[in-house]
């Protein structure tokens, strides 16, 4: 039986939300874009500084490590102290790591500076995901709102393959760093001008301690034991003890929030159905997407010659299709179709689109098959990923608005890390194999060039399959664990989301 309590009236929407919107949105695609931009310029300045190839990984682990690891604490930092003020200083600190890996003169100071990107961006990303989540509470606007963030965190990353094949071949790739100055000097100016954050919203419980230690070596040993088996194989005994190490962080961390008074994770964030289902295809998403980047990359490369410029360009029509998915299919149908009927055909619309990509030989043709293959990924990524960040947040109360950002964001980060090894490694076997087996004939320079491209795609496509199984099964979760119907354009009624009493809150009309 539902209980009845009286509530004060909903607070008028801010007169200034749409112009915050883009502010926000400039913030995000900075962030997301760094983490495709530096890949590109990482030969050029590893070249530059000296950097040996035992150690370059670590300039996109570093990031990796930081971002990923902070991210339930920079969402709780953005609940107790403000998503406003965490949002500017997330901007300011992450401009200043960027001056200082773009003037950076050795290995250290690159690696510092990469370190200090990522947990600046730790603070913003959740930031920037709250301040939407409570300045956006009417469901078509929210529908608006979301469609243009879900749009930039899909296709930014391809974004930053373009600027920075711009930047590494016609500048410098000391240029990937400083572009990121303008982007957080404007957006920082025009959120502290703008932005104006609905109040009571904070949750200004003393900080977990406990579970800011646990959750963040547990993350970081997760992230770092993917990147590491990338590297060093599965059965490499550090990786290995890494990823015991992670369990029982992780373990522990999730038996310390269900006892103490103020949990860093509260439980009932995760444990609703609908955020659960949201947080675990989307992570599973991301494992496939951040493969692909990876091997069409190489491929447009390595196998076909492509320029950086040209490789960042031939990305285009996955990103059109992003934004065609999410601005148009995702924020039309979002007030009118509940979430897994977009995103469970979103998930499958992009895993028709990777079933494709499984063809890749050698001589494929861009516009026959690569082109094409985008365009679905692309429609169906941004269908999807639309109504997951927007319900990443949705009912949650204002309090924990920031760390339920951030579980959307580390869902992310956790699966790009796992995609990137996973995939890779399944590649690098199967290319191995393809070699081992197919060695014999080629018995000229010529044939042995042909025979080790014809291994790379196999390879690319081998891992490619196992990219369309994991759509499969996130466009499966989706359509199981989100139960929740078609949004409303009323006030929403919270409830537990497991079985218990719901509350429904009736605003008091004042006299």
């Amino acid at each position: 039986m539902s209980r009845i309590t009286e509530t004060s009236p909903p607070a008028p929407a801010d007169p200034s939300r749409w112009r915050a919107l883009l502010f926000i949105a400039l913030a995000q695609l900075m962030v997301v874009l760094d983490a495709t931009i530096v890949n590109i310029a990482l030969p050029s300045a590893q070249q530059d500084l000296g950097i040996s190839d035992g150690n370059r990984q670590w300039v996109i682990t570093a990031y990796a490590l930081a971002f990923g690891g902070l991210l339930l604490f920079g969402g709780r930092v953005a609940d107790l102290w403000g998503r406003k003020r965490t949002f500017v200083v997330g901007l300011v600190g992450f401009a200043a790591a960027s001056a200082l890996g773009g003037a950076a003169s050795g290995e250290a100071m690159m690696l510092g500076a990469r370190a200090l990107q990522g947990a600046f961006g730790a603070l913003l990303a959740p930031a920037a995901l709250s301040l939407l989540a409570v300045m956006f509470t009417d469901a078509k606007e929210r529908a608006k709102a979301f469609g243009i963030y879900g749009a930039i965190a899909g296709g930014g990353g391809a974004v930053g393959l373009i600027l920075g094949g711009f930047l590494t071949e016609y500048l410098d790739w000391r240029w990937t760093f400083y572009v990121n100055i303008p982007f957080a000097v404007v957006a920082a100016a025009g959120a502290y001008f703008v932005i104006r954050e609905p109040s009571g919203g904070r949750n200004r419980a003393p900080l977990d301690v406990p579970g800011v230690i646990l959750s963040t070596l547990g993350l970081v040993s997760l992230v770092y034991g993917f990147t590491r088996a990338e590297s060093e194989g599965w059965s490499d005994p550090l990786t290995i003890s890494l990823f015991i190490a992670s369990v029982v962080l992780l373990a522990g961390f999730a038996a310390v929030e269900a006892v103490v008074k103020s949990p860093l994770l509260p439980l009932r964030v995760i444990t609703d159905r609908n955020r659960g289902g949201v947080y675990l295809s989307l992570g599973l998403a991301v494992i496939a997407m951040f493969g692909l980047f990876l091997f069409l990359t190489y491929y447009l490369q390595v196998v076909k010659g492509y320029s950086p410029v040209r490789t960042g360009f031939a990305f285009l029509p996955m990103i059109a299709g992003m934004i065609v998915g999410s601005t148009q299919i995702g924020t039309r149908l979002m007030t009118r179709v509940p979430p897994r009927l977009l995103m469970g055909p979103g998930f499958l619309t992009a895993a028709v689109g990777m079933l494709l990509l499984t063809q890749l030989e050698v001589g494929s043709s861009y516009a026959g098959l690569i082109l094409p293959a985008q365009l679905l990924l692309g429609l169906g990524m941004g269908t999807a990923f639309m109504p997951a960040m927007s319900l990443s947040t949705h009912g949650v109360d204002p309090r924990d608005a920031g760390v339920a950002s951030a579980m959307v964001n580390t869902s992310q980060q956790v699966g790009g890390a796992i995609g990137t090894a996973l995939l890779n490694t399944i590649a690098a076997s199967a290319t191995t194999a393809y070699l081992t087996e197919h060695a014999a004939g080629a018995t000229t320079p010529a044939a042995q060039r042909l025979l080790q491209l014809q291994g790379m795609v196999e390879g690319y496509s081998a891992a490619i399959w196992w990219a369309v199984g994991i759509l499969v099964v996130s466009a499966t979760l989706a359509a199981t664990l989100i139960t929740t119907g078609r949004p409303g354009t009323g006030v929403v009624a919270s409830g537990s989301g497991s079985g218990a009493e719901d509350e429904i809150k009736v605003p008091v009309i004042a006299h």
